[in-house]
């Protein structure tokens, strides 16, 4: 009896409540069985780039930046620890995704009522205009700062790629994961040159992981920001939904 009581709970729990996400899209990736340690890594370091892209922010970069400009290496311990924190989280959705075999519309769809699942898919749609304005203005800046494009162009030109890179999902999962990992190490390479003509000075900056109290100090106050102003600015920029929303949804298995 208990067995059968045990057994309908995990049912219930893996219960889709209004079916797959995006079934037009939906689908697993073959990885390999007992093909050995580094292929086996290879087969999941493509969502593992997915995964990462949450990080490729430029809220993120811009409060780290920033940071780094007023308060030098102060902040590095921040840096570490929220980094750390959002890595855990990652680790958790990821094993939630896994064991439930639900993202996260799913997963909140089927533990609220009808009504609650509309106020939050309303508030989930604003939030995604919200978020999105901002990456299409800024990337349409960029366009205009690097290539001289007029702003309304490069704001239709943004918007295509991103429809150019939904259809390019026609062409097969692995071949996505492919190029967003080649775009993950364009990046790498060019912040690593940035550093690299930064000349920074590798005593400080690891010292500034170790933690310390100036980073949640009120005191000095740099361009309107303090150190605990900063830190939590580096934080809310670390541990946001987009990088655990990608740990919950890529590792489900439809």
């Amino acid at each position: 009896m208990d067995n059968t009581k045990n057994q309908h709970k995990k049912h219930h729990l893996i219960e889709y409540a209004n079916g797959k996400s995006l079934e037009e899209i939906n689908g697993t990736v073959e990885v390999p069985h007992g093909k050995g340690f580094f292929k086996t890594l290879f087969a999941y370091s493509g969502p593992g780039a997915l995964v990462a892209v949450g990080y490729m922010d430029p809220g993120n970069w811009a409060t780290s930046i920033t940071g780094g400009q007023s308060f030098q290496y102060t902040l590095m311990t921040t840096i570490l620890i929220s980094s750390l924190i959002a890595m855990l989280l990652q680790y958790m959705a990821a094993k939630l995704g896994i064991v439930s075999q639900m993202d996260l519309a799913q997963a909140t769809r089927a533990r609220t009522g009808k009504a609650l699942g509309i106020i939050l898919w309303i508030m989930t749609e604003l939030a995604i205009m919200a978020t999105d304005i901002a990456e299409v203005i800024g990337a349409a800046i960029a366009l205009n700062l690097l290539f001289h494009i007029p702003l309304i162009p490069s704001v239709f030109i943004t918007v295509l790629d991103v429809l150019v890179l939904l259809l390019l999902t026609k062409i097969g999962f692995r071949k996505i994961e492919a190029i967003v990992a080649c775009l993950i190490l364009v990046i790498l390479f060019v912040f690593a040159y940035q550093v690299a003509l930064s000349d920074p000075n590798w005593g400080a900056a690891f010292a500034g992981l170790l933690p310390s109290t100036k980073a949640i100090a009120q005191h000095p106050e740099v361009g309107g920001i303090t150190p605990l102003s900063g830190s939590l600015g580096i934080i809310g920029a670390t541990v946001m939904p987009p990088q655990l929303v990608p740990a919950l949804s890529y590792f489900t298995d439809s």
